[in-house]
């Protein structure tokens, strides 16, 4: 009897011990089911990963850290035919004509074979499978013009080949691209905005006109596409550049004046800025700009005497060079309303790395109006050689690793 008491009395003291588990253990679920919730105010300002059920943790070895003191953009091309390309033509059926310099008719492939090599440290090794793992759930979008879209072009390449057949696929919503890679709920993205700002060349294939107009203080229409976009990657510069004047409004949007194009490139930075303080939120996504893409049109800069232009080359430049296509004024402008944002953006400065690489641009190897090169424009070079876009595989890959390495680099952060 005694006995049967003494397991009563015991039984009894476990009681509110049991009961204020249960309370803890419902009191955390509520917890969490409400942080789970699109009305919780931590995860609005730092928002919830999409797809988070599957994350699995990333390991990230030394090799995949570029250090804080390292400059990945000073340094040398060197050869490496083991290592690069890091994809083919032939393996990526995403390429576009315009890019496909070997296919169409280049007879060497040197141009596919350059490793960029930093000062005094390494690039981590693309691996498609890691970026995808930080990028699952997310959106990554590049905004401008088409040396911007082959940078697109060139990452999808870069991950596509990890992807199995039927759970990939590139749809054309313009003046968007849409690559989705569906297990990882991935969306890499292209946006066709040349100017970034408003203009009448934004349609996303018939934008030939023959009279150019910026709306320097327009960008609504453009940011309603961006908004929400965890990692955004700008650029613009080559639509600019087509004349030291360009025709513009800024105020009303009736009044056209002519702008010197330095002058309409400040203004239209400082309404990208504007846009970016206002509608980026720092917690959860991620911004970066693009310097020049630099052109080789002018062959004397680079061998003093000649007068040709990028076509033949088929080596990049050795020593200090830097193109009178790059402007330094542009490039001051760019340093001056970066530095003024509120919100950080990361200036991938790739005009030096490129500015070598004069032996990398499709020539007379792509497109002229949409189409092929005839046989009789590919015989004069000098009119008909593009020495402006990249041939891909190629010099867009580069930045691409780049990106890459700033994506681990800010990963803890980026989630």
């Amino acid at each position: 009897m005694m006995k049967h008491l003494s397991l009563d009395r015991r039984i009894q003291s476990l009681f509110p011990v049991a009961l204020a588990s249960l309370l803890v253990l419902g009191t955390a679920r509520l917890v969490l089911d409400n942080l789970k919730s699109n009305h919780s105010q931590i995860f609005r300002l730092y928002g919830w990963p999409r797809g988070e059920k599957h994350r699995l943790p990333i390991v990230l070895s030394p090799k995949d850290r570029i250090e804080e003191r390292c400059n990945v953009f000073e340094g040398k091309w060197v050869w490496d035919n083991v290592s690069y390309p890091l994809y083919t033509e032939e393996s990526c059926p995403f390429l576009v004509k315009q890019v496909t310099c070997h296919r169409n008719g280049r007879p060497d492939s040197f141009y596919k074979n350059w490793r960029w090599q930093p000062n005094g440290c390494n690039l981590p090794r693309f691996d498609p499978l890691k970026l995808l793992q930080i990028l699952r759930g997310k959106r990554l979008m590049f905004v401008g013009d088409s040396v911007q879209r082959a940078q697109f072009e060139s990452m999808v390449c870069l991950v596509q080949s990890v992807i199995p057949e039927g759970k990939k696929s590139l749809r054309r919503v313009p003046p968007r691209k849409i690559f989705k890679v569906e297990e990882y709920d991935v969306s890499i993205e292209y946006y066709w905005a040349p100017f970034i700002v408003e203009s009448n060349s934004d349609h996303a294939t018939n934008h030939t006109v023959l009279k150019r107009s910026v709306k320097l203080d327009s960008i609504a229409k453009h940011g309603k596409e961006w908004e929400g976009v965890d990692v955004l990657v700008f650029e613009s510069y080559v639509w600019w550049m087509y004349k030291p004047l360009i025709n513009a409004t800024y105020g009303s949007p009736y009044n056209v004046k002519e702008y010197n194009v330095t002058t309409a490139y400040r203004l239209a930075l400082e309404t990208w800025a504007n846009w970016i303080d206002s509608k980026i939120n720092p917690h959860n996504q991620k911004v970066f700009f693009m310097s020049m893409s630099p052109t080789h049109l002018w062959s004397w800069e680079w061998k003093p005497g000649s007068d040709g232009n990028c076509f033949n080359e088929s080596d990049p430049i050795q020593g200090p060079y830097w193109g009178t296509g790059s402007s330094l004024k542009i490039m001051d402008i760019v340093h001056d309303i970066l530095q003024q944002l509120k919100v950080n953006v990361t200036l991938m400065n790739i005009t030096q790395l490129s500015e070598f690489r004069k032996d990398a641009h499709t020539s007379i190897y792509g497109e002229h109006k949409g189409k092929l090169l005839t046989k009789e424009q590919r015989s004069d070079p000098q009119n008909f050689a593009d020495c402006i876009h990249w041939c891909l595989p190629g010099v867009p890959d580069t930045w691409n690793e780049i990106l890459y390495a700033y994506l681990l680099k800010n990963y803890h952060g980026f989630l």
